[in-house]
């Protein structure tokens, strides 16, 4: 059941000391935005009708906004959240949580996050812009934007390594299965061992010579992804005789049946596909849509061509800023991120950018980009803008000085993406897949606009 607001008021908080009881100056400012019901609207939409008077009542969406937007700004993970939240005085009543009452479990707000999804977050981040808009003077008229790389939450993949994880976790899906079908009888073996006395082999062969260790890596990586086709028969025979069975066994429901069922089923298809790329990549074919991660399978390999970090892998996040001038310093409010998986070309991600500036209302007259966005593209999707530079490009019209003054505004995008990864966390998701990238920067990016808004 939705609860938008709670009562966080009790005796015995008006019984605290004034000083006790008052927020800071920055709480009592960003409180004072998110007090705004438009900021929850969104949140009502987002629940069915039914569950709006039915359920199990969740907690108040004024004081999971809250949890989130300290989650952002000092970076705790869930358990150390509701730790600190519980235990200060000044947390709790900026999270409207009284004295009295216990602080929600961390796991409810941890699934709350991913039930509600990105949209609503958008919703809320378009709400205080144009509250900035209507209430704070704020009058955008320059755009800027940049892409950057929010990192996917895996280790370095390799070949060997994706094998390592693929007979572990195939080994480990048969088993759940073999527990929930009696008749599912056929054993699928954990062969972990043998492929991690590879992946030590191929370290010990990367110091050889350059051609004995080519050969060394591809004869040990060939024999990892060997032991791994020998799970997957295993592991097909198993799901076979799993889906032709009826029965279930004792103490497990359906549901649960049907789980252990759909996850084996899931892992055969990533890890044969695993299997399928050390075939492709030793025959010299281009592999297509490169899966990196058996546990994050939409994230992909992203070519940035920096110096220190080549390859990056996740996902390309295009961060549009809209200024009230191209001044130094000026005070800029972040749209909502766009997303997408893998090396994106800049102008891929632009026009949803312009449906937000369209969506929102807003008239801009300048907007600077860099080198990676084409003319064509650009002008088409941001049509009736009085001029729009981009980075070294000759076509760009104007003075030398009005050149260089949009030049010098488009540099600043580095700073802010900086800035954001850093004190917003919006650099590496912590939750995995496409959806779970766009719940991360989607929150990052709310929690910069209301901390840019408290400000003005």
């Amino acid at each position: 059941m939705l609860t938008l607001d709670g009562d966080a008021s009790c005796l015995i908080d008006e019984l605290l000391p004034e000083e006790v009881r008052l927020l800071s100056d920055v709480l009592a400012r960003v409180d004072q935005i998110l007090d705004d019901p438009a900021v929850l609207a969104g949140f009502r939409r987002h629940w069915t009708h039914t569950a709006l008077g039915q359920g199990r009542p969740s907690i108040p969406m004024a004081t999971f906004v809250r949890l989130m937007y300290l989650k952002d700004t000092t970076g705790w993970g869930y358990e150390r959240l509701m730790a600190q939240v519980s235990d200060s005085l000044q947390l709790r009543r900026f999270c409207r949580i009284p004295v009295v009452e216990e602080a929600p479990d961390e796991s409810t707000v941890r699934k709350l996050v991913r039930r509600l999804g990105h949209e609503v977050i958008d919703e809320a981040t378009r709400a205080v812009i144009k509250k900035a808009i209507g209430e704070r003077g704020f009058r955008p008229r320059a755009l800027r934007a940049d892409s950057t790389v929010a990192a996917a939450d895996i280790r370095y993949p390799t070949d060997v390594g994706l094998c390592a994880d693929a007979v572990r976790v195939l080994a480990k899906a048969a088993r759940k299965v073999s527990a929930a079908v009696p008749d599912a009888t056929k054993h699928v073996v954990n062969r972990s061992r043998a492929v991690q006395k590879r992946v030590r082999a191929i370290g010990r062969s990367l110091r050889k010579r350059t051609g004995e260790a080519k050969a060394a890596v591809q004869t040990l990586t060939e024999e990892a992804a060997a032991r791994v086709s020998s799970s997957l028969r295993e592991s097909t025979i198993l799901l076979a005789q799993a889906k032709a069975s009826t029965a279930t066994a004792e103490g497990v429901s359906k549901k649960a049946r049907a789980r252990a069922i759909a996850r084996l089923e899931g892992w055969i298809g990533r890890s044969r596909r695993v299997v399928d790329q050390v075939r492709m990549r030793f025959a010299g074919e281009k592999i297509e849509n490169r899966l990196v991660s058996l546990f994050d399978p939409d994230a992909r390999p992203v070519r940035r061509g920096k110096l220190s970090a080549p390859n990056e892998f996740g996902y390309v996040v295009q961060l549009a800023e809209v200024t009230s001038s191209t001044k130094p310093g000026t005070t800029a409010l972040l749209l909502p991120p766009k997303l997408a998986a893998g090396s994106t070309n800049e102008n891929t991600l632009l026009p949803a950018t312009a449906a937000e500036i369209a969506g929102l209302g807003i008239r801009l007259r300048e907007a600077s980009f860099d080198a990676g966005f084409t003319r064509v593209a650009t002008e088409k999707a941001l049509p009736g803008l009085e001029r729009i530079f981009i980075s070294g490009t000759p076509s760009n019209t104007g003075s030398h000085r009005t050149r260089r003054r949009l030049a010098k505004f488009r540099v600043g995008s580095e700073g802010r993406i900086s800035h954001f990864k850093r004190e917003y966390h919006g650099g590496r998701s912590r939750l995995r897949g496409d959806q779970g990238a766009r719940i991360w920067e989607s929150w990052a990016v709310l929690a910069y606009d209301i901390d840019t808004v408290a400000r003005m």
